[in-house]
């Protein structure tokens, strides 16, 4: 069974000149035609944009009545939001957009300090072949905090997914060295669907071999949209042999978020 996932740091809606992008973002998310979406930095209210924008303007509204993931869910996905950030004009968090019916969610405060909060939202998503546990995650600015919030994302996984249950993990996080992912790889045996894509080069293994090197393992770059060069987003799988696997940027999405999304076909074990 394959599933296309994709994962998307949408800035909240707005661009930087702080323009909304929720209707061109609609569009974008439904032309990913993925499965399963896992969203950061979703925006469930906020009263002073929805003031602003929510009005009709040329014959449109620049801001939708609904909070930001029921929107894009549409009538093609449920959806599931969780609430990390509060303050008094609404909050924002992550959210998980499937296709599949989603059996039961929990959203995990991972907050490592007062000044960013942080969450795991886990979802259970039953597939026609079996159940996947998707965990849309957001890691802190300081790497202090990051490996804090990995230990607790290892954590949950080895609690709420045992005995080797497909895995899906996925989102911004913000690791720029990439010194997280052999700790992810040790603790829960999963792969990042960018380093298999490369592993799988016969060129770059036979290379390998004559060095008696490793293959690198280089996430995808996807920060700034407008010209990648930070390996910030990520998608981590257990259980699945990963088809394919892509970033999406260019002028188009460099409108539309300060993050390039990731895109990625697996096969179900």
């Amino acid at each position: 069974m394959k599933i296309k996932v994709a994962t998307y740091n949408i800035h909240k809606g707005v661009s930087y000149r702080s323009k909304p992008r929720v209707l061109a973002l609609k569009q974008a998310i439904a032309a990913f035609d993925a499965d399963l979406i896992f969203l950061q930095e979703v925006q469930g209210q906020h009263d002073r944009i929805a003031a602003r924008f929510g009005e009709e303007r040329h014959g449109a509204k620049h801001w939708p009545e609904s909070s930001q993931h029921e929107f894009f869910a549409g009538e093609s996905h449920q959806s599931v939001y969780g609430l990390n950030a509060q303050y008094d004009h609404g909050h924002h968090g992550n959210a998980l957009l499937s296709k599949h019916p989603i059996a039961k969610w929990t959203n995990t405060d991972v907050s490592d300090h007062a000044y960013e909060a942080r969450g795991i939202l886990h979802s259970i998503v039953e597939t026609p072949k079996g159940v996947v546990h998707c965990y849309v995650i957001h890691l802190g600015l300081f790497e202090r905090s990051r490996v804090r919030q990995v230990e607790a994302l290892i954590d949950a996984v080895k609690l709420s997914a045992p005995n080797n249950e497909p895995v899906i993990i996925a989102g911004d996080f913000n690791d720029w060295r990439n010194t997280l992912s052999a700790k992810l790889r040790k603790a829960l045996g999963v792969v990042e669907v960018f380093d298999e894509i490369g592993a799988g080069s016969s060129l770059g293994d036979l290379v390998r071999t004559l060095a008696r090197r490793q293959a690198a393992v280089r996430p995808a770059r996807t920060f700034p949209s407008a010209l990648p060069f930070f390996r910030l987003d990520r998608i981590y799988v257990r259980g699945f042999e990963v088809e394919s696997a892509q970033v999406l940027h260019g002028p188009i999405w460099a409108k539309l978020s300060d993050h390039a999304p990731l895109v990625a076909t697996l096969k179900l074990l």
